[in-house]
């Protein structure tokens, strides 16, 4: 699937991307431990507890290779489509890839879909070949050895895995795979999502109602993880709906169409109490660009003011609070609304420069996005 997360870390860069893990990981990854430690505890009473638990905490460590294999393979057919990959982050129901942009076509929402099902289907048989040709695990047998254990359970639980994310509950791969489909069929993405939103929303139903029925059936507080993934499919399908539906209602339109031209400039050298005196509180705007000799330089908002104490307004000039240009998120005129759209999303701003050459065009900000997103709902409700 793809996406984005805040709250998460870089730990690693594979083929330009960057991999990132997400705090609640850490739950999954002590739940998976302990489970495991209670498991090998059960199945293998005579390993000692170094044994045990070195076995638990290995095992996890190579199930979360596994989850960066899957994620990866999603995201090198989505390069090898001419996709762009950002990141990759592992979070607490499992990892997303973020791609920059949807697919255009239905086999390449295909191909990407089927990649990682496919990836840890294929990491399954090879741990399993590990476990026997190394450690002399045979099928339908326990393993006893550290090591066939291991790769026995790595095995099998990728198995799992594959066949969990290929029910086609969208925006999980199954219920991507579905989506291709239908619009390989029909020729129409916004039908396709449409129905496989739909039936991903319904999946989650149907999770979180059989979550409750093995709750009350005395199953324990573990049948609420269902619920969980329930809830995160519904809420995924839903997002992913608004967004398709976001999609067509600003295609055709690029950033120059919906930019605010008549930007609010302040100089650099103004004290940061004259700017709020003569500008933030006279004008209503929330957002100016700081220019000099014709070039931006900067963006100041009420967020970077909040950033200065108070007593300092009277000495703190513009330029010194101010967000430089080599941190500001720019972005070229002719760039698709929805793209921006994606963008400002992403990098979690609410308003972004327009410039071409150097030279301020416009601002585009967030309230700009969703007048015309209104403007174009009422017109269609007409």
């Amino acid at each position: 699937m793809n996406g984005t997360q805040k709250g998460s870390f870089r730990f690693g860069r594979i083929a330009g991307i960057d991999l990132r893990l997400h705090y609640t990981w850490v739950i999954i990854a002590v739940l998976i431990v302990f489970s495991l430690g209670a498991q090998f505890r059960y199945t293998n009473p005579d390993w000692s507890t170094l044994t045990i638990w070195g076995a638990a905490v290995i095992t996890g460590l190579l199930f979360f290779a596994g989850l960066i294999l899957h994620e990866l393979s999603h995201a090198m057919v989505a390069k090898a489509r001419g996709l762009p990959v950002n990141r990759i982050t592992l979070f607490l129901l499992g990892g997303v890839a973020q791609i920059e942009r949807e697919p255009e076509s239905a086999s390449t929402e295909f191909w990407m879909a089927i990649a990682g099902p496919a990836m840890s289907v294929a990491f399954g048989f090879a741990c399993l070949a590990i476990a026997h040709f190394f450690f002399g695990w045979t099928l339908w047998t326990m393993a006893h050895n550290p090591g066939a254990a291991i790769f026995e359970w790595l095995g099998y639980i990728n198995f799992v895995l594959a066949a969990f994310n290929m029910i086609p509950g969208f925006p999980m791969d199954g219920g991507r795979v579905l989506r291709s489909i239908i619009w390989g069929v029909t020729k129409n993405a916004d039908r396709a999502t449409r129905v496989a939103a739909s039936i991903g929303q319904v999946v989650g139903w149907l999770f979180i109602v059989y979550s409750l029925f093995r709750l009350f059936t005395g199953e324990g507080i573990g049948a609420i993880w269902l619920a969980i993934i329930g809830w995160f499919l519904i809420q995924a399908a839903g997002n992913s709906l608004a967004l398709r539906r976001s999609q067509t209602a600003l295609a055709g339109l690029n950033v120059s169409d919906a930019m605010s031209r008549d930007c609010g400039n302040v100089p650099g050298d103004l004290s940061v109490q004259e700017f709020v005196d003569s500008y933030l509180l006279h004008t209503g705007q929330r957002c100016f660009v700081v220019q000099e000799n014709g070039y931006l330089v900067g963006l100041i908002t009420p967020h970077e003011v909040r950033q200065t104490e108070r007593q300092n307004w009277s000495q703190a000039r513009v330029r010194d609070v101010m967000r430089p240009l080599a941190k500001l998120h720019t972005l070229a005129p002719d760039t698709s609304l929805f793209e921006a759209m994606e963008t400002m999303a992403r990098e979690d701003v609410n308003q972004m420069p327009v410039v071409s050459n150097g030279i301020l065009l416009g601002i585009l900000s967030r309230g700009n996005l969703l007048q015309i997103l209104r403007n174009r709902a009422e017109l269609t409700a007409a």
